[in-house]
């Protein structure tokens, strides 16, 4: 019988993280054990084997003993997590515990040690390779950049993964060291190894199918990727990757980093007891903060001079957080200094708009979060280029109107950009036929051409777009299959609080009917009373014979009144009134 079981089932709950005391123990006895493993070489295990058949008596038979130390090794290891997951981040306890995962981490590196001289399966040597590569994916290698050597964490990253990739059977364990892989590559600013490999694995087509787990790390990945584009000043790209996980306002639970307070009433006691079951040890997370930020300065790039270039067709939004952050700021009766990192990011924005870069650049890296950046000082210098070159493209949409000609030399003193750069920035703008512009060589003047649109050709392309929109719906109807004529409004000549449906309005030769509950001048009509039409419509009532519940008749061609006990008469040139039905 192994010596840590009593350990393991101390507590039957699995979901309940055992005693510090009882992990202590378990770390030394683990130890003892791949010692005594070590020493002893003519001891098999086997994990399938009952308890009745092992061998540690006849020295004649091979010794052989129920059970796997991988499979020990494993369920150490989520121990590990479990105890981390139920500490306070913010205790000494925590610090303490932490500096266990180099105790485990050994463990790990002579269990797989031991399996390969025993000449293990292929299967549980990749097994063994994941959980190194789970300790290893997301720490930071300061000396990446001068140690490229086979000691380096790169080389380590690869040799693991390249070994699964190659002998893994499985799915998921492939699957988790590709997407460890890519966020080690992201980590460490190598974004082109991390986005050709995401491309080149197809997860993205895949994820979909994986265990909740294996999407939480998927999460994790596409986030370190988007803020490392964003470290290397692709915007665009860093815009892209990071915008499904922060439209989503769901950040805290995708990533597993804790549970959103403001959505507490959409999970039940046993919903929140699995998500917390989930977590991630926060030594692990991503700041949120940070996060946000990032994703809200490329929405600002961006957005900033899409907004000039489309004054007139606000429709066009390339991030909904980002006007939903200008329309709260709006709000607010009083403005006062930014204090908050989405106050620097709104007033950042708006001297963006008025094109002043030195100000939205002091705004926006005066917030103290980008001290937890990593190269902080090379991340701000990109960030004020930027700015500067989005300024530029936003004052050119602006006030283009109201020149004929400009000088580059003019743009280049008022946003501290080289004759070259501002060159290039506008002959792209005219390439992209975002500005109607042409230079002027002999002079070296930027001559802006005003094309505006006239009347009518304004007016055609909005009844163009009106027309894409229809069709943009009617197709994706016909793709859900929702029909026509399911709900809508009430036709002419039904009452004004009548409520539409298949059911309720029916005209099949000359016979029309009413059925459902429906309301007339305030009164409740009851779905059980029918008109039934034997002759011409166009004659109101003549010939028409009406039945109520109550048995009660009234024949037009007679030309009488209609009495019923309890309502008023009736008269053919009078309207019906509150007090008759």
């Amino acid at each position: 019988e192994w010596p840590l079981r009593p350990g393991f089932d101390y507590n039957p709950n699995m979901a309940v993280c055992m005693k510090v005391e009882i992990w202590v123990q378990l770390l030394a006895t683990l130890d003892k054990l791949l010692t005594l493993l070590e020493q002893h070489r003519e001891v098999h295990f086997n994990e399938g084997m009952p308890e009745e058949e092992e061998n540690l008596e006849d020295p004649e038979r091979t010794l052989t003993v129920s059970g796997s130390i991988l499979v020990i090794m494993e369920r150490t290891d989520d121990e590990f997590t479990k105890l981390l997951r139920n500490l306070d981040p913010h205790g000494t306890e925590y610090v303490e515990r932490l500096s266990d995962e180099a105790k485990l981490c050994s463990l790990i590196l002579r269990v797989k040690a031991e399996l390969g001289h025993r000449r293990a399966s292929h299967e549980e040597m990749c097994r063994t390779y994941l959980r190194e590569i789970e300790h290893l994916y997301y720490k930071v290698d300061y000396k990446a950049d001068e140690d490229s050597g086979p000691d380096s964490s790169k080389a380590k990253m690869d040799q693991l993964c390249k070994y699964i990739y190659r002998y893994d059977s499985t799915d998921r364990i492939r699957t988790r060291a590709m997407l460890c892989h890519i966020y080690h590559h992201a980590l460490h600013n190598r974004w082109s190894e991390g986005r050709d490999l995401m491309l080149m694995s197809h997860l993205q087509q895949s994820i979909s199918h994986a265990d909740i787990p294996t999407k939480i790390l998927h999460n994790r990945t596409m986030v370190q990727l988007g803020l490392c584009a964003f470290r290397k000043g692709l915007i665009q790209h860093a815009h892209t990757t990071l915008n499904e996980i922060q439209s989503s306002q769901k950040s805290k639970e995708l990533l597993a980093q804790g549970l959103s307070t403001q959505r507490m009433s959409e999970r039940n006691l046993e919903q929140e007891k699995i998500e917390k079951q989930r977590q991630i040890p926060f030594h692990m997370h991503i700041n949120l903060e940070l996060l946000e930020y990032s994703y809200l300065t490329c929405a600002m790039l961006l957005e900033v001079p899409h907004m000039a270039a489309h004054q007139f067709d606000q429709r066009k939004k390339l991030s909904r957080t980002f006007h939903y952050q200008l329309r709260n700021a709006e709000k607010s009766p009083l403005i006062g200094p930014p204090d908050s990192m989405r106050e620097h990011l709104v007033a950042a924005a708006k001297a963006m708009m008025k094109a002043d870069w030195k100000t939205c650049a002091d705004t926006l890296l005066a917030h103290k979060i980008w001290g937890l950046m990593p190269r902080a000082e090379e991340v701000k210098e990109m960030l004020k280029q930027k700015i500067k070159e989005e300024s530029l493209r936003t004052y050119m949409f602006t006030y283009s109107a109201c020149y004929d000609s400009i000088s580059p030399h003019v743009l280049s003193r008022m946003f501290d950009l080289s004759n070259a750069q501002i060159n290039a920035l506008i002959s792209k703008m005219i390439l992209n036929d975002e500005l109607k512009a042409s230079w002027d060589k002999p002079t070296e003047l930027l001559m802006l051409h005003r094309a505006e649109s006239s009347k009518l050709q304004s007016l055609a392309k909005q009844t163009a777009d009106k027309l894409t929109y229809v069709m943009d719906n009617t197709e994706k109807m016909l793709q859900q299959g929702t029909p026509f004529t399911s709900k809508g409004s009430a036709p002419s000549g039904l009452p004004w609080n009548s409520t539409w449906t298949n059911n309720m309005y029916m005209n099949k030769g000359g016979a029309q009917g009413y059925s459902g509950n429906q309301s007339y001048s305030g009164q409740s009509y009851q779905g059980r009373q029918n008109y039934s039409n034997q002759g011409d419509r166009s004659g109101g009532y003549q010939k028409r014979n009406y039945n109520s519940a109550g048995g009660a008749g009234y024949n037009r061609k007679t030309g009488g009144n209609y009495n019923n006990s309890g309502y008023n008469n009736y008269n053919r040139k009078q309207n019906y009134s509150q007090s008759a039905y």
